[in-house]
């Protein structure tokens, strides 16, 4: 499903160095190749960037920033990895779900709508696979409504959100607070844990720095609670070289999804993901809609083949979160994507020979 190895083969000289560097330094927390790193993906970004442990911490950053209270309601997607609604039900928020459009696995702006209440304080949609949701309605939403709206983006760094008026942004830049995840097998993946949190707001980017290091405003000073969420130099040294390949990465991507569009575009029992015309797609994962999943699965491992389900169990049936009062049927769309999803194998070192050969044993599976 990712070739991490295969991918810092190509850039291992700079790697090692950089690596090298930091160990020669010393300089390991919050210093060094960390401001460097931060100082390069802000220009990237064009917005502020507070780099922090991974993504998880990056969400529960982020809406200890806002300073919302304990059963304050935020509205969210049922089909995502179960960080996104994990932190809010840490910090004592009401996960809200609203079901998501069938084509893209992003939130329904509608169902969005539909959800909102007077306890409402915030929006988090998730950009998932690669492509942005649907943001320009939800900003328009969180205008009306006097809302936050909070990007969880750790798989769609580097897409591009193109708004009505043909004007782009990067996914993750374009609410009040971005959230983004380094991990290993992630577009701009670390060779560990890491994360990073987005805001335009410089009042936020200060607050979001001082809860990421304690709370501190000055050495043993502390202004608020905050936590201890930090990415380390020798990760940051990493994700510094993979950055400036970034872009080719990202182009190998779209790529190696431009060949599965056209190959498996014949196959009738297969849906392919939808592209929409407000994002562009960086393919953190390419994921196929099939009622054979579980067959096509299992033929696909028969053959050598990886694939994953992204994911098999929607959160609002989870057993950790009963609590919500949700039951079976109340969000159908995400519900049946649970059960026919499966994602291909996606990453920069695909070659034609293993494209080919994917190809091969779906179209011979589907022949039968």
């Amino acid at each position: 499903m990712c070739d991490t190895y295969g991918q810092y083969l190509t850039m291992k000289v700079e790697i090692d160095a950089a690596m090298q560097e930091v160990i020669k330094s010393t300089q390991f927390i919050k210093s060094g190749k960390v401001l460097e790193f931060e100082n390069e993906l802000s220009n990237y970004l064009q917005t502020n960037v507070i780099a922090c442990a991974n993504g998880t911490d990056a969400l529960q950053i982020a809406f200890m920033a806002l300073g919302l209270q304990p059963g304050d309601e935020v509205i969210t997607t049922p089909f995502t990895f179960i960080a996104t609604v994990e932190v809010l039900a840490l910090l004592g928020l009401k996960p809200v779900f609203a079901d998501v459009y069938p084509g893209t696995f992003n939130l329904n702006k509608k169902e969005v709508e539909k959800a909102i209440t007077l306890k409402t304080k915030a929006i988090l949609p998730v950009h998932l696979f690669g492509q942005c949701a649907y943001l320009e309605p939800m900003l328009n939403l969180a205008e009306k409504h006097n809302l936050f709206l909070v990007e969880d983006a750790a798989q769609a760094l580097g897409t591009d959100y193109i708004f009505s008026d043909g004007t782009q942004k990067k996914g993750g830049t374009i609410g009040h607070i971005g959230c983004n995840s380094f991990f290993p097998s992630k577009n701009l993946g670390a060779f560990g844990d890491g994360g990073a949190i987005f805001t335009g707001d410089e009042k936020l980017a200060a607050i979001i720095r001082s809860i990421a290091n304690h709370g501190m405003k000055a050495k043993y000073q502390y202004e608020r609670i905050g936590v201890n969420s930090r990415l380390d130099s020798i990760q940051a040294a990493v994700l510094s070289v993979k950055l400036k390949y970034f872009e080719k990465h990202i182009k190998a991507r779209q790529k190696a999804a431009a060949w599965y569009d056209e190959h498996l575009k014949g196959i009738q029992e297969i849906q392919l993901p939808q592209r929409v015309n407000y994002s562009t797609h960086t393919f953190h994962q390419y994921t196929i809609q099939t009622n054979r999943r579980n067959e096509l699965q299992q033929f696909l491992k028969e053959k050598g083949i990886p694939s994953m389900v992204y994911y098999p169990g929607v959160i609002h049936l989870q057993e950790a979160y009963q609590f919500l009062g949700y039951k079976k049927g109340d969000f159908p769309v995400s519900e049946n994507l649970a059960e026919t999803v499966l994602s291909l194998p996606l990453h920069t070192e695909l070659t034609e020979e293993q494209l080919e050969y994917i190809i091969r044993v779906i179209q011979e599976f589907f022949s039968k």
